[in-house]
């Protein structure tokens, strides 16, 4: 794994912290996979989430939680630390004190290299990712009520195209639904996690001549 290579294109690829607007549009969505869904009017609510790299001695690893049994929605999903903006507050801020009230992750451990393309889910929200860099593992402690595990994804795993799939599931009366997802393991990460991860790597290297060239330079 060559960390410096990776850190590099993460700040070199991502928008700066500063350039991020709370009237952004979002340029990736839960509709790319299905055009011919109509997409309603409404006005997005602002949100954001954490994506922490971490450069460990075996390599980069990216930290994503699963969401506890209990929630109202979206139970036992896998998901990045993250979740609505409050008032007055940049995505920065509200990734870093979402990350810290969900696993007790210390922002003050995290670099914040950028952040990447602002995601519309299909319930209505708009995403702004924050990638932060942390330069070991963490000592987290998930919050019972929100989290039910925190756990560690290799970051080649999740930039191998190989391992990005189109699945689809079929309401009655309804149009299929397709989105992408990433099993890894026991563990299902799909839906809009899934299609923050790809977006992330579309910014990253699919403007390379050779992307999967580019992407395993990262991971070697």
């Amino acid at each position: 794994m060559s960390l410096s290579t990776l850190r590099a294109r993460l700040i070199e690829k991502l928008e700066p912290a500063s350039g991020w607007s709370p009237d952004g549009a979002a340029t990736r969505s839960d509709f790319d996979l299905n055009p011919g869904t109509a997409r309603p009017e409404r006005t997005l609510r602002p949100a954001a989430v954490l994506i922490p790299v971490i450069a460990g001695p075996e390599g980069a690893t990216v930290l994503l939680t699963r969401r506890a049994d209990s929630l109202a929605n979206h139970t036992g999903q896998i998901a990045f630390p993250g979740g609505r903006l409050d008032p007055g507050e940049t995505a920065v801020e509200a990734a870093l004190r979402e990350a810290m009230e969900e696993v007790a992750l210390d922002p003050t451990r995290v670099e914040v290299l950028g952040v990447g393309d602002a995601y519309e889910t299909g319930t209505g929200f708009l995403i702004t990712p924050v990638i932060g860099w942390l330069t070991e593992h963490p000592d987290t402690n998930p919050a019972p009520d929100e989290v039910a595990e925190v756990f560690e994804v290799p970051w080649d795993f999740l930039m191998d195209v190989a391992n990005h799939r189109r699945d689809a599931w079929d309401r009655e009366g309804q149009p299929r639904r397709w989105y992408w997802a990433m099993p890894y393991g026991e563990r299902y990460i799909w839906g809009v996690t899934a299609g923050v991860i790809r977006a992330l790597h579309a910014r990253l290297y699919d403007c390379e001549a050779a992307p999967e060239a580019a992407a395993a330079e990262d991971a070697a």
